[in-house]
């Protein structure tokens, strides 16, 4: 079996900050495939999309050119609808690189799929992608980049615009600001808050399969159960069923989940969009229209804090209740800086359900409470500390003016680097590195975090 869970940090070797950033760079070498980044070497041989944007992120402090094209390599997939798609798939890998490949997507039978262009997965993830771009034109501007930065900009502008309308219109057709995730894949794959949805699921044939993932951790129990790739696979043959279609998906679907992190994400993400408005000079109608979705965004994160616990809370559109488990995405108003919710947020932050828990390696944001039934510190969403989810609650602290939070999070996401090395994840106790190593995106926000 070959595993990439292996790195040298893991061992108990604690890095220079000078020595971690060489590391980092030359992980994105590693898996760079001359214009777009493997998202790790063996385990995710393709580009994912928000993998890509954080990529970005990183390259801006190697190569800030380098960066952009990250982003426009991407972009060349999108959708006619908008769409972002969760997978770009690299036509070198071959079928039997990952599971589910692109036969088993079969996103041609969508008249909104890129044609004669690339390969791709049919659901999306997270927009970090302007977040990304404003990261790199922070870095380019004032440099001998800064023209060919901005030019790329404003060829990119309006397919971001494209990418959030999507989500704005596609995803929301009731408009309540909320976006709805159609599947576990789109971002936070075997969550606790997508277990109910998933229970309720009735299984029809799925068509035989083998698992790749399997083969490239450790031990399984890092990774989703067969009982829920069953599931996932499920929703995957429902979803081509409906051809991909929104409206037909929103009418007849069993897994619709009004997903307050994605939600944050793009409240987010808008908030970056406007300010490369700026950059571009768009139009007063483009600025209107963004500010627009951030307001309806802010309204629809609102609308989920509980009243009680101050956690906002996923809504389940099946049975129309919230998804009452204490995850990292209850957090999600700290990502947004005029968020009215932030003080409450504040406090879950610091207590023991999240990066006050008093066995935690490092005061981190773990993927579950560790208060929660369901926490396992082994496994995927279920407990592991992800690195790229601090780093957007680093940005959300700071840029709400928490600099001390702010500050102390990226110390301890640093001092966890030092220690783990790029792993895709690491257990919250232990600090045991988990997943898939060379993890690009891990890679690319220590790079950000240590030029901060």
């Amino acid at each position: 079996m070959s595993t990439e869970t292996g790195h040298p940090t893991s061992h108990g070797t604690t890095l220079t900050d000078t020595a971690l950033g060489d590391l980092a760079a030359d992980v994105l070498r590693a898996n760079d495939m001359g214009g777009w980044t493997k998202a790790a070497p063996l385990l995710y041989p393709h580009q994912w999309s928000w993998d890509s944007a954080f990529v970005a992120i990183g390259w801006a402090q190697v190569d800030v050119r380098r960066a952009m094209t990250e982003q426009q390599r991407l972009f060349e997939a999108q959708w006619a609808n908008g769409m972002v798609p969760q997978i770009v798939f690299n036509p070198l890998a071959g079928p039997d690189s990952y599971f589910p490949d692109p036969a088993r997507w079969a996103v041609e039978v969508s008249p909104d799929a890129p044609v004669g262009v690339a390969e791709t997965s049919g659901i999306c993830q997270p927009p970090v992608h302007a977040i990304a771009v404003a990261r790199i034109w922070e870095v380019a501007a004032g440099t001998e980049a800064e023209a060919d930065v901005r030019a790329e900009i404003r060829t990119l502008f309006p397919k971001l615009m494209a990418w959030h309308r999507y989500l704005a219109e596609h995803r929301d057709p009731s408009g309540s600001g909320l976006v709805t995730t159609y599947h576990p894949w789109e971002g936070i794959d075997n969550s606790p808050r997508w277990d109910a949805v998933l229970e309720r699921l009735e299984v029809g044939d799925v068509p035989a399969y083998v698992r790749r993932d399997l083969s490239h951790v450790a031990d399984a129990g890092q990774r989703p159960s067969n009982d829920a790739y069953d599931r996932f696979l499920w929703l995957l043959e429902l979803l081509k069923r409906h051809r991909y279609d929104d409206a037909a998906i929103h009418r007849s679907y069993p897994f619709l989940v009004k997903d307050v992190f994605l939600t944050s994400v793009l409240v987010m993400a808008n908030q970056a969009l406007l300010g490369l408005a700026d950059a571009v000079g768009a139009t007063s109608s483009a600025r209107a229209e963004i500010e627009s979705w951030i307001a309806r965004g802010r309204a629809g994160i609102a609308s989920t804090v509980d009243t009680e616990t101050g956690l906002a809370y996923d809504l389940d559109l099946g049975t129309g209740t919230p998804v009452e488990i204490r995850t990292f995405a209850g957090l999600c108003p700290l990502l947004d800086a005029e968020s009215g919710d932030r003080d409450r947020a504040l406090k879950n932050l610091d207590s023991e359900a999240f990066a006050g828990h008093p066995d935690l390696r490092w005061a981190m944001v773990p993927s579950t409470s560790p208060l929660e039934e369901c926490f396992d510190p082994r496994n995927y969403w279920r407990g592991p500390i992800w690195p790229i989810v601090n780093w957007l609650y680093w940005r959300g602290l700071r840029d709400g003016g928490d600099l001390v939070r702010a500050d102390a999070l990226r110390e301890a996401s640093l001092d966890s680097l030092r220690h783990v090395g790029f792993a895709e994840y690491f257990h919250p106790v232990t600090g045991e590195a988990l997943g898939s190593a060379m993890q690009s995106w891990t890679a690319a926000v220590a790079l950000d975090w240590l030029a901060s």
